[in-house]
């Protein structure tokens, strides 16, 4: 390349036409008809949206013209992005500046050339809208207006592509740090490891739908000092900021009852008391299963189930049976007069607990369900198994398909 058909801001110059990243990509609709518009235009048989690249113009659309690109050297685009006017040539075997041009001296016998740079907003020229023919020409002032007008079309959406893909850039950074933040904050809700009970095997897990959104779901193992412990799933009301303060609210709520003498019935209305009054807003509540299990020494867990508006659990016996658990009572944070029902329940050895919220049944059963009968055919030819199995048959049945709600599941095994 000589040097004379370089721009003094070249190497600028290229890095804009790399901005744009155009280069290489394939045929283009809008390009196309701005191309046949500018053929007819002049009456023409060519018309070219070009970008000069390093060592090549590449045509973005070749109108006419079965090329896909030329070398830099001999082409007039080349020439013709060094000035920000029009370059016009009404017959190049006439015009000094084209006289030894192979495009015109050689086969292809280029007579007319007009061309107007595509001049980005920040002033560097990338190529250029031209109309060549293989006879001379004389245009008008008018025509070469018409020119510029669609090659500044080539430019608005050369700048709009490049907007949508920043926006598109930026979105996916956002969303990015969104399910890091959301990561974190929904990692602080939950237990950072399960406790180890004697008598009882545990499997926790939570599925997230929405990577970017930190749910309402959580779960928790709260040990006592008589060697059992309190089992929790719940569902606080909404997605985002609100319904993690939420959960954080009522998971250590319940860990504070649990310190001392409790039951499930007890701490419901203790936790629903704490969310009335410290909130006052119906729309802040939380659906919860909470147990209290008792492993006995000689065999078997001896456990008493409440609920506050949730998803009633599920015990797989050692014969098939799949049985459910509990009595539905209202949900937590709405009347600060409710009253919470707990039923005794008992796990003999090889049983297994199941302890889950609505995201489960979604997932089984189909959006809006709240039908475990699904579910109980799921678990069913899985007595007797270990906790690990079962939970493994959870997270088949929750990986399936696309998540529409977060799922938190507890398993545990009488052993």
């Amino acid at each position: 390349m000589t040097v004379d058909l370089l721009p003094p801001n070249e190497i600028e110059r290229l890095a804009a036409v790399h901005r744009y990243d155009v280069l290489d990509t394939p045929p283009d609709g809008a390009f196309e008809r701005i191309t046949a518009m500018a053929a007819r235009l002049f009456d023409v048989p060519i018309a070219i949206v070009s970008i000069v690249d390093t060592d090549r113009i590449w045509f973005k659309s070749h109108h006419g013209l079965d090329v896909t690109q030329i070398d830099r050297e001999p082409g007039l685009c080349a020439s013709a992005i060094l000035q920000p006017e029009p370059w016009l040539v009404s017959d190049a075997k006439l015009d000094p500046r084209t006289l030894a041009n192979p495009l015109v001296a050689g086969e292809f016998g280029l007579r007319f050339y007009a061309g107007v740079p595509l001049t980005t907003h920040d002033g560097f020229n990338l190529g250029t809208l031209c109309v060549i023919d293989q006879q001379p020409r004389v245009v008008t002032d008018v025509q070469v207006e018409h020119l510029s007008d669609l090659a500044t079309l080539v430019m608005d959406e050369l700048e709009l592509r490049l907007a949508a893909r920043r926006t598109v850039g930026l979105e996916a950074e956002l969303r990015h740090r969104a399910e890091e933040v959301a990561g974190a904050l929904q990692e602080a809700l939950l237990p950072a490891e399960l406790p180890e009970i004697p008598g009882l095997d545990v499997v926790a897990r939570y599925h997230v739908a929405y990577r970017d959104q930190v749910g309402g779901d959580f779960y928790d193992l709260i040990p006592d000092d008589a060697g059992g412990c309190g089992v929790v799933v719940g569902d606080a009301c909404g997605k985002g900021t609100l319904a993690a303060s939420l959960t954080g609210v009522a998971r250590w709520a319940l860990r504070t009852v649990a310190v001392d003498t409790w039951t499930p019935a007890s701490a419901l209305t203790r936790l629903n008391q704490v969310l009335v009054r410290g909130h006052g807003d119906p729309e802040r509540y939380c659906t919860l299963a909470l147990a209290a299990l008792r492993p006995q020494p000689g065999g078997g867990v001896d456990l008493t189930v409440a609920l506050a508006g949730h998803p009633h659990p599920l015990v797989i016996r050692t014969d098939g049976r799949v049985e459910r658990l509990g009595r539905t009572s209202p949900v937590v944070g709405w009347m600060i007069d409710a009253e919470f029902t707990e039923v005794p329940e008992r796990l003999e050895t090889g049983d297994v607990l199941v302890m889950f919220t609505d995201g489960m049944l979604e997932a089984v059963a189909g959006h809006g369900s709240s039908d475990d009968a699904r579910l109980h055919a799921l678990l069913g030819p899985f007595a007797g198994s270990t906790a690990a199995d079962v939970a493994e048959v959870l997270d088949d049945a929750l990986g399936g398909e696309e998540l529409r709600d977060d799922a938190a599941f507890l398993v545990i095994r009488s052993t």
